[in-house]
């Protein structure tokens, strides 16, 4: 990452940190789209002047160097959490509500998890979130649309949650072996839909993304 790009994805830091605000949350989801496993919300808190990781949008990043970013993110954050919400919360509630439900989750792990670690620092004064704002947040929300892309913090907080959600879906395929759970990761590839039909819907499967195949 060049110095230019990674002060262009401080801007929103910066300008909260020249608003006076000290500590600031990323809250961002993975695993909206996909037929099978949890979404999983990864939330991180820093200091409004860093360190912060040289973090992007995690879809631009091979799993690779969103493993090592993981490794910085969580070894520099201030707290750091990661919330699911599993098929069965989807299918119950939709995966609108499960995705805020697991966002909700993060955010508590992450603020305890600073508490721990560090707790004279004080809990984040803002969160920012890519593009949604989450009911039932306590804590003031910026949502930023492509915030992942936009913003350090959102961009850890993406980081932390696919590499968590695609961790989770390797253990998966040893369970469920023949999906190819490891390769796809749960979303709907030509392959994935095949073995479905040859093997049937799994546990994990949410039933409401595949009302035409049962």
């Amino acid at each position: 990452m060049t110095e230019e790009r990674f002060y262009e994805l401080t801007a929103y830091e910066r300008k909260l940190n020249a608003d006076g605000i000290k500590i600031i949350a990323g809250l961002d989801e993975a695993g909206r789209g996909p037929l099978a496993g949890p979404v999983a919300a990864g939330c991180v808190i820093f200091p409004s002047s860093g360190p912060f990781p040289h973090a992007d949008d995690s879809k631009k990043l091979s799993p690779r160097r969103r493993d090592q970013l993981y490794d910085e993110i969580t070894a520099c954050a201030l707290g750091w959490g990661v919330g699911l919400a599993g098929s069965e919360e989807i299918d119950g509630v939709n995966i609108l509500q499960a995705t805020y439900l697991a966002m909700r989750r993060a955010v508590e792990a992450a603020v305890a998890d600073a508490a721990e670690k560090a707790p004279s620092a004080g809990a984040p004064e803002i969160i920012l979130v890519d593009h949604v704002r989450v009911p039932d947040l306590i804590i003031e929300q910026l949502p930023v649309t492509h915030g992942d892309a936009l913003s350090v913090t959102i961009g850890a907080a993406s980081i932390v949650a696919k590499v968590t959600r695609d961790r989770i879906m390797e253990e998966y395929d040893a369970i469920y072996p023949g999906y190819g759970f490891a390769a796809h990761k749960g979303y709907g590839t030509a392959a994935h839909y095949a073995a479905i039909r040859e093997l049937g819907i799994s546990p994990i499967h949410r039933k409401t993304f595949l009302k035409t195949l049962h």
